[in-house]
């Protein structure tokens, strides 16, 4: 395959599945700056292992498991600021849409609470909200189908009480 077949499929592919990559920033990041930073920075890695993508699985699978290690590794370093690298000069620019970020307040009050959890749980329950099958969750973050299950039933027993704790309070 040529590279400019290579980065056109490339770009089809982030363009069409690009929510994705913007559901991951919103549950990683607190501001837009960031959410952009991060989302180039996904776009990136996305990039850089696109030749690796073998199409066993889901291309959006395979893109939540890049995205996700790399959203997990920036917040583990701790990063105040993501680096931004330059894209190759011959890729076409990748129309991006426009992400709105204004959310309800029961959303915005959900994500302040999955943000307080690990960075597993936090994809774990990403992917969960994205209807994903247990399966898959488990092929996504290299865990067994058992313990994403179990993981999901606790988070969903936490989640359970911290909405109880606020209706009470």
């Amino acid at each position: 395959m040529s590279s400019q077949t290579n980065e056109t499929e490339f770009i089809n592919l982030l363009s069409s599945n690009q929510n994705l990559v913007h559901k991951i920033c919103r549950m990683y990041t607190n501001d837009k700056a960031a959410h952009d930073d991060l989302f180039q920075e996904i776009s990136i890695q996305l990039w850089r292992s696109f030749d690796r993508f073998e199409g066993k699985s889901k291309f959006s699978t395979w893109m939540y498991r890049v995205g996700l290690n790399t959203a997990i590794t920036l917040y583990r370093k701790e990063k105040k600021r993501i680096d931004r690298s330059v894209l190759n000069e011959n890729m076409p620019q990748i129309v991006l849409k426009e992400y709105n970020g204004e959310v309800d307040q029961q959303l915005a009050w959900l994500y302040r609470k999955i943000n307080s959890f690990s960075e597993v749980d936090k994809a774990l329950t990403l992917l969960y909200l994205e209807d994903k099958k247990y399966d898959e969750i488990a092929e996504t973050l290299g865990i067994s189908s058992v313990n994403a299950r179990v993981k999901m039933n606790r988070i969903k027993k936490r989640l359970k009480d911290m909405i109880n704790d606020r209706q009470d309070g």
